[in-house]
């Protein structure tokens, strides 16, 4: 995945968690919904991941396409 290909996913992603959390505010979000919130929070987390890893890859005069998807467990716990 390219980081054009991973902007765009970002992209999408925002879209639906901004839509989502307006139904979060008007108490009518479902479990389900509220589920797909967790789940595009945590890909959400992760596409940053990758383009951070990308990006440094490249700075350092390596292959970005190195860069791998870290797991769920690995992108939410990192310290902030």
């Amino acid at each position: 995945m390219d980081d054009k290909t991973i902007l765009e996913r970002i992209t999408e992603l925002h879209n639906e968690e901004l839509e989502l959390e307006e139904h979060k505010t008007s108490k009518s979000l479902t479990k389900d919904k509220l589920d797909r919130l967790g789940a595009i929070e945590t890909e959400l987390d992760q596409c940053w991941d990758l383009l951070r890893q990308r990006r440094a890859r490249r700075s350092a005069g390596q292959d970005p396409d190195g860069a791998t998807v870290r797991s769920e467990a690995v992108v939410e716990n990192y310290l902030q």
